[in-house]
């Protein structure tokens, strides 16, 4: 699995409390991706060309040096990558305490909060490009559209995470990022069908 991915499972399992493993990884790709999920309060544990993510996790923000308001930014290779900042702003929702998410590379990526933020999630957006989370917030099901890929999967994290039935439109852009994504994710034991 490629980075982008790895980084997506590790935020569903963060947000869920389940327990995943994932092999065959490239360790030196999860060097810009791990510190900011650790920042969220995801642990993950690292071992050779495997990471786990251990169940039943309790997500606390932890507070930059100096007290500084936490932040996550994303930029080119070797920072944050820009196609994960959806999957952290969906992952903040349900970690405690508050953080900036500086989605640096691409102007309109955090357009889509307005759904997350339907659902019940605490999210300000100061600009096109800065969002802050504060949680953890209970999320309730919706009906969605998803704008792109990987907002949709941002959407489809908090939907599995919130209580209820969500119904995600214009799946076929989820499809273009994580191939076969809902046979995956049955086979996690999430509730999920393709309509």
């Amino acid at each position: 699995p490629d980075h982008i991915e790895v980084g997506s499972f590790i935020g569903l399992a963060a947000v869920t409390g389940g327990e995943i493993t994932v092999e065959d990884i490239v360790a030196g790709d999860l060097v810009s991706i791990l510190p900011a999920f650790e920042r969220l309060g995801v642990r993950v544990e690292t071992e050779g060309s495997t990471i786990r993510v251990p169940a039943g996790q309790e997500l606390v923000i932890r507070d930059d040096i100096g007290g500084q308001t936490p932040k996550i930014e994303d930029g080119p290779w070797p920072a944050f990558p820009a196609d994960l900042t959806s999957i952290a702003v969906a992952v903040a929702t349900q970690a405690r305490g508050s953080i900036l998410v500086f989605e640096k590379m691409f102007e309109n990526r955090l357009f889509f909060v307005d759904k997350l933020v339907s659902m019940g999630a605490r999210i300000t957006l100061c600009d096109p490009h800065r969002v802050i989370v504060i949680g953890p917030s209970p999320l309730y099901g919706q009906r969605m559209l998803s704008p792109d890929i990987r907002a949709g999967m941002a959407l489809l994290i908090a939907s599995l995470c919130a209580q209820g039935r969500s119904t995600i439109g214009n799946a076929a852009e989820i499809d273009r990022g994580y191939e076969r994504i809902d046979e995956r994710l049955r086979a996690l034991g999430a509730v999920i069908e393709r309509v």
